[in-house]
């Protein structure tokens, strides 16, 4: 392929009006489009040595004439322009979860549902005997068992991730990179992350609303444990502090055991009347969410079935999250059912 010499200006050795050089420029990247038109018609040559720059002599000054370059070098002195990310393609789902006003939408409604819960509705239920909302053990999905809260004081339990704090640091490399997630580059983001999130919308406005009602503000995360403190950092940093890890901040490895929140929970509710959970995974509710022999069919009609369905908004509240989690799965047959399949006439049948 032909390369064309592209007249750059660097810093004249001295001063003047640099408007006569711009023709050049222009002209040159003008015929440099019209060169890449033929590259998919002749084989790329190899590429050639660059020429040495050059000094020219002008009525304006001197300046240096550089073969082949594309672009424009930074000012002496000054550090080169991070490549633009312009034209990184985000995934559909974060587009809609880190960058929508309809998922802003969302996450506000969420919160003021749960703001009005707390300061509404549970000093009206206070008159009368307080349950947890935390399921007890021994509970299953079609027969859950809540416990009597007594005299424990309240609380309000909810996740971190995608609940309480987006992880925009985090996604955005991953968008930028193309890559599946990987548990070390995870555990890296938490370690060195803190001052790279932000609150999900509405969620301090309704922190705060809970702690001013004397309600205490507990999360239960996956995030490990060997990572306390920079989860505390966090979630300061997105303004819904404090969080103290032992006392109202609980994580992976603190009960000792996997990814599964119920031993925390049980643990939480020893302490608390929990009379609010918030997450953005069913998981964040009841780990028997997360059974496996539940099809994705299976577990959409359970969190819908009449014992649970009153729970919704009057005691447990979801986000959206479309990136990652345990909702994304099923196949066209789970998330289709046969009863429901159309073909478009005009098509015919498939």
């Amino acid at each position: 392929m032909i390369r064309v010499a592209a007249v750059l200006m660097l810093a004249p050795l001295t001063g003047g009006c640099v408007a006569a050089v711009i023709p050049a420029v222009a002209a040159s990247a003008v015929v440099k489009s019209r060169m890449d038109d033929k590259r998919a018609e002749a084989p790329a040559a190899a590429p050639s040595a660059p020429a040495p720059a050059q000094s020219v002599q002008t009525p304006q000054g001197n300046w240096q004439v550089v073969q082949g370059a594309t672009q424009l070098p930074p000012p002496s002195g000054a550090a080169a322009r991070p490549a633009a990310t312009d034209t990184v393609a985000v995934p559909e789902g974060m587009q809609y979860l880190y960058g929508s006003g309809e998922s802003a939408g969302l996450s506000l409604q969420a919160y003021r549902a749960l703001s009005d819960y707390l300061t509404q509705q549970i000093p009206y239920r206070r008159k009368n005997t307080l349950r947890q909302v935390v399921m007890s053990d021994g509970s299953t999905l079609d027969a859950p068992q809540f416990e009597p809260c007594g005299a424990k004081p309240l609380a309000v339990v909810l996740d971190v991730d995608e609940t309480a704090v987006l992880n925009l640091g985090y996604e955005g490399d991953a968008a930028k990179r193309g890559e599946a997630y990987d548990d070390a580059r995870w555990q890296r983001w938490e370690q060195t992350g803190a001052d790279k999130v932000a609150a999900v919308p509405g969620a301090k406005l309704a922190l705060d609303a809970a702690r001013n009602a004397g309600i205490t503000v507990i999360f239960n995360s996956n995030r490990s444990n060997a990572n306390a403190a920079a989860t505390e950092a966090a979630i300061a940093h997105a303004g819904l502090g404090p969080a103290k890890h032992g006392e109202t901040l609980w994580l992976k490895g603190d009960d000792g055991g996997g990814s599964g929140k119920d031993d925390r929970r049980w643990a939480i509710a020893s302490g608390y009347c929990v009379v609010a959970m918030v997450g953005d995974q069913l998981g964040d509710f009841s780990d028997l969410f997360g059974d496996a022999r539940l099809t994705p069919a299976a577990r959409r009609a359970a969190a819908a079935t009449p014992a649970l369905a009153g729970l919704w908004g009057n005691g447990w509240f979801l986000l959206p999250n479309p990136v990652y989690g345990s909702g994304l799965k099923g196949g066209f047959d789970d998330v289709f059912p046969t009863d429901t399949r159309w073909s478009d006439p005009a098509k015919g049948v498939n």
